[in-house]
């Protein structure tokens, strides 16, 4: 809860003060945990669609994935299985989530429409209205791309936020 009232905070922010700085692309460290994206993968959802066909499972209504320290929340999450060397679909390759995503890793939070996050490269790809928060800054934009395995992120997308004055307590 703490960490929507953070990202709701920032909002704000970002339309209400109106001093800030627009660029086209913006680099920024991202996750102050390392994080292993080797770990095992839990997900929780109401419902469940799988096709064995395609290879695919659909989580449907509240889905919370949790890897280690990161959590990822949405609306809808489809999981594609990736082949074995042997041919058989038995591992994760990607999460695709849809509708009201919230990721957050350590004191970090970012939100937006849609999230792909391909494990085997630890890579993160949230589209669509992108707000990130990190502590007391905030930065928007409409595409971001985070290096979970790096710790490194890049904003792009008419990119907006507000910087704080050195010593400027609120």
């Amino acid at each position: 809860m703490a960490v929507l009232l953070r990202v709701a905070v920032a909002a704000m922010a970002l339309v209400l003060f109106p001093v800030s700085v627009s660029a086209q692309d913006t680099a920024i460290a991202f996750g102050t945990l390392a994080h292993d994206s080797g770990l095992p993968v839990e997900i929780t959802a109401e419902a469940l669609d799988v096709d064995q066909e395609d290879g695919t499972a659909t989580f449907r209504g509240g889905v919370l994935v949790g890897q280690g320290e990161m959590r990822l929340s949405a609306d809808r999450v489809l999981v594609v299985y990736g082949e074995t060397p042997e041919g058989a679909r038995a591992r994760i390759a990607r999460l695709e989530a849809s509708g009201n995503v919230l990721m957050t890793l350590g004191a970090e939070a970012a939100e937006a429409q849609n999230a792909v996050y391909t494990i085997d490269r630890a890579k993160v790809v949230m589209t669509g209205d992108v707000l990130l928060t990190q502590g007391d800054s905030a930065i928007a934009g409409q595409r971001l791309e985070v290096d979970l395995g790096r710790g490194t992120g890049a904003m792009s997308g008419r990119v907006r936020t507000v910087f704080q004055p050195e010593g400027r307590a609120d």
